[in-house]
């Protein structure tokens, strides 16, 4: 819900030398007292729809923090599913747009060890959320579980922070993908992205992290949407390739 004045205006038409020229509006002295009466009454309406439209804000931020305990649930049944599943969240970060569009090759390999994600808001959503990537033992980092919180004060001010990626000796992507980029960069324009993993170190915009809030509001919800893209993918180059088929044969 945006919050805003509502401000009327006219913008005068072009007009036909035939009509009468409009008459020029007076000057402020020429006024009545009773014309400008009506501006502290604006104000006072103006106030009322402010505050109404902010108490509108709180109560679907009340029925959304019950939407969320009663989904837990279900989340958290969804998550044990799902961690049976092999390589189920590559292949969704993959065979999502806006996300595959940060992952290298390296990544991908690093992604292959992820088996669960996790998505908390806080009591008062409100003030923000965290997020969970749960891994097994792997040969890029040490850590079981890496996490980035997004939090807002009462100021309103976003910040993040996240956990420090303990790297094991020269498996550090996000500067092999620094090195890549550079070398890359002398033999040809197009640069390789940055390493996925950089966005658990980079918090200089926090109130404009795009990432976080595609894995919290498109993926985490409903994450089979985009596993199974690659498999609609598989069976539409299945039927091609048989037309192709069919089409020697004749």
């Amino acid at each position: 819900i945006v919050c805003g004045s509502f401000l009327r205006g006219m913008a005068p038409k072009g007009q036909s030398p035939l009509l009468p020229q409009p008459k020029k509006p007076r000057p402020a002295s020429a006024l009545k007292p009773a014309d400008s009466s009506a501006s502290p009454g604006l104000q006072k309406e103006e106030k009322e729809q402010q505050e109404a439209i902010e108490h509108i804000d709180e109560e679907i931020l009340k029925v959304e923090q019950k939407y969320n305990k009663l989904r837990q649930p279900i989340f958290q049944k969804s998550s044990e599913l799902i961690a049976k599943i092999p390589n189920f969240w590559v292949t969704t970060f993959v065979s999502h747009p806006q996300v595959s569009a940060l992952l290298g090759e390296e990544d991908e390999e690093a992604l292959h060890y992820l088996t669960r994600v996790e998505v908390t808001e806080f009591e008062d959503i409100k003030s923000g959320y965290r997020i969970d990537f749960y891994f097994d033992e792997n040969p890029y980092f040490e850590n079981k579980v890496l996490s980035k919180v997004f939090h807002v004060n009462e100021s309103g001010d976003p910040s993040s922070k996240s956990t420090e990626i303990k790297w094991k000796s020269g498996k550090d992507l996000t500067k092999c993908s620094s090195q890549t980029q550079n070398k890359a960069s002398r033999k040809r324009k197009h640069e390789e992205p940055e390493s996925f993993f950089t966005w658990f170190t980079d918090h200089s915009d926090a109130g404009a992290d795009e990432l976080g809030e595609v894995i919290k509001v498109d993926i985490w919800p409903n994450p089979l949407q985009y596993y199974l893209v690659e498999d609609e993918e598989d069976e539409d180059d299945d039927e091609g390739e048989g037309e192709e088929d069919e089409g020697e044969d004749d």
